[in-house]
């Protein structure tokens, strides 16, 4: 889930699956669907497998850092899929797009190393966080989401005045992507300069 970095487990999903009429069509928008490592995340593609009417989104905007060339793809059933070609403009994607795509999807080692150094740096970020009496929302993606004790509106504009963009969210709560060790460090060093001076 955008902002919080949550997810329903396979349970939650099949139990809201049984629950709809067949002519209802579930979209899955699985933007960070690479970084999540919790064991009972869904297994979406096989509802496309049993003929289910779902649709299921990926992108390569993320963990494969092509958010410039704007592609991606889906998965359903060739029925829906017909649907959607009636209407889908030709050459929506570039070729530049679809080979980037391409080597993308066959460079496992820089998935695997992005996913690890997201998994250590997230761990890292949240121990901070909590250490400084933050509390944070467990997350499957790549951001923390988490609660500043304070107006986050301020706090966001404080943290925009040092030079580091996090989201706010509403409220307290707000969002940071995990970047680079250097990055995370910068931004803890801020968030720990500037709260204290806004409460």
């Amino acid at each position: 889930n955008n902002p919080t970095g949550t997810m329903l487990t396979a349970r939650e999903i099949d139990g809201f699956l049984s629950r709809l009429p067949d002519h209802v069509v579930v979209v899955f928008d699985e933007a960070y669907y690479e970084y999540v490592r919790h064991p009972d995340f869904p297994d979406s593609l096989q509802y496309v497998r049993e003929g289910r009417p779902v649709v299921v989104l990926r992108t390569f905007s993320k963990i494969y850092g092509l958010a410039g060339l704007r592609v991606g793809y889906g998965y359903t059933t060739k029925e829906i899929a017909g649907y959607v070609n009636r209407v889908r403009p030709p050459f929506n994607v570039n070729s530049l797009a679809q080979e980037a795509a391409r080597a993308a999807l066959s460079d496992d080692d820089h998935v695997a190393k992005s996913r690890a150094m997201n998994e250590a740096e997230m761990t890292f970020l949240q121990e901070r966080l909590i250490a400084m009496g933050l509390e944070t929302v467990p997350s499957q993606a790549n951001f923390l989401y988490f609660n500043v004790g304070i107006d986050g509106r301020r706090a966001y504009d404080a943290l925009l005045r040092e030079g580091v963009i996090v989201r706010h969210i509403r409220g307290p709560m707000l969002r940071v992507t995990i970047g680079q060790p250097t990055e995370n460090r910068r931004f803890l060093e801020s968030l720990a300069r500037v709260l204290p001076t806004l409460s």
